[in-house]
């Protein structure tokens, strides 16, 4: 059994999970497009993926963005720097339509279903070298990921009861009450 970083036991309504161990993708560029998409309802995560990769929305760069660029796509989300990482979107897109199809599996409405969670964790790095010139060696690395999706079908709303608290009162409060009480009580009296 495949241990999970987010345990989806403790969540009342019903989930699909899927997941990709050592993904050859760079894992700064996958955490950033991941919590773009997180909390949003599948399908307009994908057409939001669909414009990304047309370069006509920005995937905003909010953790790992030194050196990022600027572009004006991401201002109505409170930040400047964004970029459009086509291949962790591939990525991400392959495990959502994985976690979608399992989804259907268990007989959850694809139409209803949110992303609850992704969790990008690094992999370890692989080590390879590159030549240069005069004879020198330089490190060569990648930088994969793990990644884990939750999709949950989003739980019915339950209307909050309607339960009177009583409002409990200081010794001051409960004096004036029964002051006011009494004066009211006492004109009343001399008639």
């Amino acid at each position: 059994m495949v241990r999970y970083a987010f345990d989806d036991t403790k969540v009342p309504e019903a989930t699909a999970k899927s997941r990709g161990s050592y993904l050859r993708v760079h894992f700064k560029n996958t955490r950033e497009t991941a919590a773009a998409v997180t909390g949003m309802p599948l399908q307009k995560a994908y057409e939001y993926f669909d414009n990304v990769l047309e370069r006509k929305q920005a995937i905003p760069f909010r953790r790992f963005n030194g050196g990022v660029g600027r572009t004006p796509q991401v201002n109505y989300l409170g930040t400047t720097q964004g970029r459009w990482p086509v291949k962790s979107v591939k990525f991400l897109r392959e495990l959502l339509k994985n976690a979608e199809s399992n989804a259907e599996a268990k007989d959850m409405d694809a139409q209803t279903l949110i992303i609850r969670n992704i969790v990008v964790q690094q992999a370890p790095t692989t080590y390879r070298r590159t030549y240069r010139a005069h004879g020198r060696i330089n490190p060569y690395r990648s930088n994969p990921c793990h990644i884990e999706i939750h999709l949950a079908s989003p739980a019915e709303q339950v209307q909050k009861t309607k339960s009177v608290v009583p409002v409990r009162l200081n010794k001051r409060q409960l004096a004036k009450k029964r002051v006011a009480a009494s004066r009211a009580v006492a004109p009343a009296k001399t008639q």
